[in-house]
């Protein structure tokens, strides 16, 4: 299951798996990530918060979350991956050349840390 909250006074939305990742993980986000944006008009950033990846239950939630990332890129300026798992390296050295969002990794415990990356850096592009 993928747990989607908002920190509404930054305008971050942060992505919590707590199991395999399944399609509907993904269209269920899409869905309430959607209605965020209505209502907000934007996202300053995202937060992928999580010990260690799940991991996805099949080949095509694979490909659903894939799409789900080019969908979304666009529309937000920073990623950051929370976690233990050798996947934040990964999507920090990687996904950075395949989406437009800057990507950074912190440990677990740095929480804190990632949100105050997300806002600093979006103070510094609208000066």
């Amino acid at each position: 299951m993928l747990n989607i909250n908002f920190d509404e006074a930054n305008n971050i939305a942060i992505l919590e798996p707590d199991a395999e990742l399944s399609e509907k993980d993904f269209t269920s986000a899409a869905r309430i990530i959607d209605q965020y944006l209505e209502k907000s008009g934007s996202l300053n950033g995202v937060i992928i918060h999580v010990k260690t990846f799940p991991g996805w239950d099949s080949f095509s939630a694979l490909v659903t979350h894939l799409k789900f990332i080019k969908e979304y890129h666009k529309r937000v300026s920073n990623l950051a991956v929370v976690t233990d798992s050798s996947i934040g390296f990964f999507a920090e050295r990687v996904g950075s050349h395949f989406i437009n969002a800057k990507v950074k990794k912190f440990d677990f415990n740095e929480f804190d840390k990632s949100v105050k990356w997300i806002t600093s850096d979006n103070k510094l592009n609208r000066t």
